[in-house]
């Protein structure tokens, strides 16, 4: 079965979003980055999308007559501001080490309410959770945390002289949100993943505590600031997200964003919310 019909692949819900966002997409520039094997490139295609691929390792690309070029996004994608509709960043943001970088060049290429769709694997379930806990991996009882072996997922030097980092900059859905904002997005759509069944199993046991600890937070900190509705309606959105139990048993994050503005933008209207270190 190929990774695309499989419902256990995220691949297979990227297929299912674009399918039923096929009329949308018709006729329209969508940057898939990194491209991988080139498979969802080709689903763009086939659905009347115009994909620019993307990565680092172009080599792997696999499709005829689609072009793969060679990108790293810490350099910057060779194109030009606000031209395209879409970006597709498919299990690609959990191997940058500067995802911040990363989320504002993707804002730079994008159009004004341009889509940005990010999947990663999610590092807010419950079992990432437990897993962090007990011994700082992504799978407790199953893998090492990060280290200099199995953290090296491609350095073919007869291919190419880049290293492929893998799972070192896995992120959670608060981090993302908040990089997203400053850089210009908002969240549009939270997309449903597979269940992971550990997540399931621990989300009985803990989902009480999880609700009355987020909820206390949520109000002594909105009591600290009682006339700011911006704070408090960030607050609360942060407070949905933490006790939203899909992203507490989903096996991937699946976040469609929108850009609302340019990242320079946003940078000017955040100047004026800064406070001076050793402040609160």
């Amino acid at each position: 079965m190929n990774y695309e019909d499989n419902p256990a692949s995220i691949k297979y819900y990227v297929k299912e979003y674009l399918l039923q966002n096929k009329a949308d997409i018709k006729d329209k520039i969508i940057v898939d980055i990194p491209a991988g094997n080139g498979i969802t490139s080709k689903i763009i295609a086939d659905c009347g999308g115009i994909p620019m691929a993307f990565d680092l390792f172009p080599e792997y690309f696999r499709i005829d007559g689609i072009k793969c070029q060679q990108a790293d996004v810490r350099n910057g994608i060779p194109l030009s501001d606000k031209s395209a509709d879409y970006l597709i960043c498919q299990e690609g943001i959990e191997h940058f080490a500067d995802q911040f970088s990363a989320i504002k060049e993707f804002n730079r290429i994008l159009k004004k309410n341009g889509i940005l769709l990010i999947t990663t694997p999610n590092y807010s379930n419950l079992r990432s959770k437990i897993s962090y806990l007990l011994s700082e991996s992504e799978r407790f009882n199953s893998t090492m945390p990060p280290n200099e072996f199995d953290s090296i997922w491609m350095s073919d030097q007869n291919l190419n002289k880049e290293i492929y980092l893998g799972h070192i900059f896995l992120i959670g859905i608060q981090k993302l949100r908040v990089l997203a904002n400053i850089s210009g997005f908002k969240i549009k759509k939270i997309h449903p993943t597979k269940i992971k069944t550990t997540s399931l199993f621990f989300l009985f046991l803990f989902y009480p505590f999880i609700f009355i600890s987020n909820y206390y937070t949520y109000i002594k900190n909105c009591r600290k600031h009682p006339n700011n509705r911006s704070r408090q309606k960030t607050y609360h959105e942060i407070f949905r997200l933490s006790i939203n139990i899909r992203l507490l048993i989903d096996s991937h994050l699946m976040i469609e964003f929108e850009k609302i503005s340019d990242y320079q933008d946003v940078y000017a209207k955040l100047k004026s919310q800064f406070t001076e270190f050793g402040t609160t």
